[in-house]
């Protein structure tokens, strides 16, 4: 029994995560919750899931947190000579490919799904999933992690084509909050990164500004104010 504990505790550091990228008319936006788990323990509950790669491109980073923070610095390394030797920024595309080949050429080591988005001169607003196996996929929207079960009716009924920025930031925030009341393994705050023409807006929504779903308890400070909360009027004579 203790050893599995130890287990649990000293475990690879995992994203079950919840990571979103959709387009509008315009740009991309990327979405993450900040939940980071060890096994069943919770490893950090504020941390960053999306990570810069170059100046108009961003990932989103789900599964084992090493593997997804090795291919995100490999990448980012690439991008930074492919910039000094062509004397411009790198496209999406370019991002995207170099993520897809180092996930396919490792897919029997990593245990990782990203989503590349960002916005160049040459296509606009572009968004890449790369899921687990190395393929890579052009879409208007995407969805990793665990939470992505619990979204995918969610994104049939509300994604639309053509969406404003502040109709696209709504949605992605809506989503991840649903899939941290419903997936354990998601949880935290809400990250966003809006990427467009006219450069790169970062925006954080902390769980007491976040939606509240069905049978979903309202955040408290501690758990003696859920406690007091629900103790019984006491009787009198």
């Amino acid at each position: 029994m203790e050893s599995h504990k130890e287990n649990e505790i000293n475990g690879p550091h995992s994203m079950g995560t919840t990571i979103i990228g959709v387009t509008y008319n315009g740009g991309v936006v990327l979405g993450a919750d900040s939940r980071t788990s060890t096994g069943v323990y919770v490893a950090n509950r504020a941390s960053d899931k999306i990570t810069q790669l170059t100046d108009n491109v961003y990932i989103c980073r789900s599964g084992s947190a090493a593997d997804s923070q090795t291919v995100s610095d490999y990448v980012r390394y690439f991008l930074h000579q492919h910039t000094i030797q062509l004397g411009q920024p790198a496209t999406v595309k370019v991002a995207a490919n170099l993520v897809r080949m180092l996930s396919y050429n490792n897919k029997n080591f990593l245990q990782t799904g990203m989503i590349v988005g960002g916005w160049d001169k040459y296509e606009g607003g572009k968004i890449y999933g790369v899921p687990l196996g190395g393929t890579l996929l052009e879409l208007p929207f995407t969805i990793g992690g665990s939470g992505s079960s619990y979204l995918y009716g969610f994104f049939d009924q509300a994604w639309k084509d053509g969406m404003t920025q502040e109709e696209a930031e709504q949605l992605v925030v809506k989503a991840v909050s649903l899939a941290i009341a419903r997936d354990g393994a998601s949880g935290g705050v809400v990250r966003t990164v809006t990427i467009n023409s006219e450069g790169v807006s970062r925006n954080y929504y902390p769980e007491d500004k976040l939606p509240r779903w069905h049978e979903e308890l309202e955040p408290h400070n501690s758990l003696l104010d859920i406690l007091s909360s629900s103790s019984p009027e006491p009787m009198v004579s």
